[in-house]
């Protein structure tokens, strides 16, 4: 688009690199901006995630497609609005998803607001999501390429947001990307996905959160009440959880030598709850209870809708009911799914969706069995 300017978010990965290509092929005004939002462990010598490396290889994009980057920092943003709150999460024993607050706050508020300074008609990101925009609406669709969809992540962002946000990558497959990125000869074609913690990377977990929060260690018993081990802190584990409980081997209670997962946290007693079985009833439920709840377009939902909804990134969507809680209080849902559930977690996000529509979304707060 001629005269049109965009800023497009570069992390020095494929996707992103790609998507400042593909806008500058369709004649926007590009630029790019590398956003560095963690100051603790920038050590390239280190496997996590080094902002020195991903710099050098957005540089060298951005000098391949000749046009200009900018190097921002947005460290105090990102704790104060999205790592403060991880943390307190963690500290109540549930199992947060930082990506999605790292979406709404940061990527999408903090750095539109940035490109809107400089100007710019337009902010870009590498997501994997489409959008539709109609009768003065943004719709937020799912990508072609079901693999690498990332709608389940953007679900929380506003009609104000996405209005200004352009996704070149929507319609293509993390295979076409990758081809792109090499034909043009951008170094990073077969750079590794990044993974971990929104603008963190990868950790050793345990050890990470350690430096922040101070350890609980308590009590790890069976269903009935029976002390077979100890945990470390709840905040280490997760509903559904097999690894890393160190249990292993003891059958006494049970009679016999299935695995062992967490069923349940008793946060009043610092408890860690296990059960045999990956199929253990306990970790199956039918009803959630979810609150905070946003939608990206303003429809007005009736008792009862019939929707589909994933309670995890990587799940295909499930049939369920939505029914709105307090006298029609859209912040609170009660979600009932045809089919149950394995492992929901509280702090974890339940994503709604008609067909390929991102509708929005909501805090998991409770299984109801």
């Amino acid at each position: 688009m001629v005269n049109k300017s965009v800023i497009v978010a570069m992390s020095g990965g494929v996707d992103s690199s790609v998507a400042a290509f593909i806008l500058k092929q369709q004649g926007f005004n590009v630029t790019g901006v590398f956003m560095k939002n963690w100051e603790e462990d920038d050590d390239i010598s280190t496997n996590y995630c080094s902002a020195t490396k991903d710099l050098e290889d957005a540089q060298k994009v951005c000098d391949l497609l000749n046009i200009k980057l900018y190097k921002v920092n947005f460290a105090a943003e990102y704790w104060d609005k999205v790592f403060k709150i991880f943390l307190n999460e963690y500290q109540a024993g549930r199992t947060p998803n930082p990506d999605v607050l790292c979406n709404k706050e940061i990527k999408f508020k903090v750095f539109l607001d940035y490109a809107k300074k400089l100007q710019a008609d337009f902010i870009a990101t590498g997501h994997y999501v489409r959008i539709l925009k109609k009768n003065n609406e943004s719709y937020l669709l799912a990508a072609l390429d079901q693999n690498k969809d990332q709608s389940y992540f953007l679900h929380a962002l506003s009609q104000e947001q996405l209005k200004d946000c352009l996704f070149p990558l929507g319609e293509l497959t993390k295979p076409q990307v990758r081809k792109i990125a090499k034909e043009i000869g951008f170094n990073n074609y077969n750079k590794k996905d990044s993974t971990g913690i929104c603008f963190i990377g990868e950790r050793k977990f345990k050890n990470f959160l350690k430096n922040y929060l101070p350890n609980k260690p308590g009590l790890i018993v069976t269903e009935t009440g029976h002390i077979i081990g100890n945990h470390d802190g709840l905040m280490y584990y997760t509903i559904g959880q097999r690894k890393g409980l160190n249990i292993g081997g003891q059958t006494e209670y049970v009679g016999h030598h299935q695995p062992w997962y967490v069923i349940d946290k008793n946060l009043n007693n610092n408890q860690l709850i296990v059960a045999t079985g990956k199929n253990h009833p306990k970790l199956f439920t039918k009803k959630l209870r979810a609150t905070n709840c946003h939608w990206i377009n303003n429809k007005e939902l009736t008792q009862g809708i019939i929707t589909t909804a994933k309670i995890r990134y990587r799940q295909e969507p499930q049939i369920c009911s939505i029914t709105i809680n307090n006298n029609n209080n859209l912040n609170e849902l009660l979600v009932t799914f045809e089919q149950t559930q394995r492992a929901i977690s509280p702090g974890q996000f339940v994503v709604f969706y008609q067909k390929d529509y991102c509708l929005g979304g909501a805090t998991i707060e409770q299984a109801i069995s």
